[in-house]
């Protein structure tokens, strides 16, 4: 019963209705198929021209592994909020960066939630309210409350994994 009650938060938005996960849609302005709302790492991967990208730049990308021990420590209880466009050049490069990472790091899906914008930044539902999204992708890492600890906007100052511990490690001093 109690899983039937997550499933059902988790699918029924405010108003009540369902929100399909991995919607895929066409969009007018760049003529391309495109995910909108929630979405997965297999619904990203089912679009041949996300997934043409994600294998080749997750392929490629090589994971700061001395930076990975203190980042898994301090990433217990974390989660992060992905807000990519499937459609988006900088999107096809850093999410595959980004779960090579979370990969690495043995990091639940669970602790990652994933929302794709159409062109004009925008999801249904209220997905984004008070998100203030003004590029894609932008990776939110939170606390166990929902506290914003930081964000990496279209791409990281350093890395991905260097810049979640420094928001980790700020978080730590506070």
């Amino acid at each position: 019963m109690r899983t039937f009650i997550v499933l059902s938060l988790l699918l029924f938005g405010m108003t009540g209705k369902a929100q399909e996960l991995n919607k895929k849609l066409e969009d007018k302005i760049r003529q391309k198929e495109i995910l909108l709302n929630r979405c997965t790492r297999e619904g990203l991967v089912s679009l041949p021209e996300f997934k043409a990208s994600y294998d080749a730049n997750y392929a490629h990308y090589q994971v700061d592994s001395t930076v990975l021990p203190e980042l898994k420590q301090l990433m217990n209880g974390k989660k992060i909020k992905v807000v990519l466009g499937t459609w988006c050049g900088d999107s096809k490069l850093q999410v595959p960066f980004f779960l090579k990472v979370m990969d690495a790091l043995q990091i639940s899906e669970k602790q990652v939630e994933f929302i794709a914008v159409d062109g004009k930044k925008e999801a249904e539902n209220g997905l984004l309210n008070g998100l203030k999204i003004e590029r894609v992708p932008t990776f939110i890492l939170s606390d166990s409350n929902n506290q914003e600890l930081g964000r990496i906007i279209e791409s990281p100052q350093q890395s991905i994994e260097k810049d979640l511990l420094q928001f980790l490690k700020k978080e730590g001093q506070q």
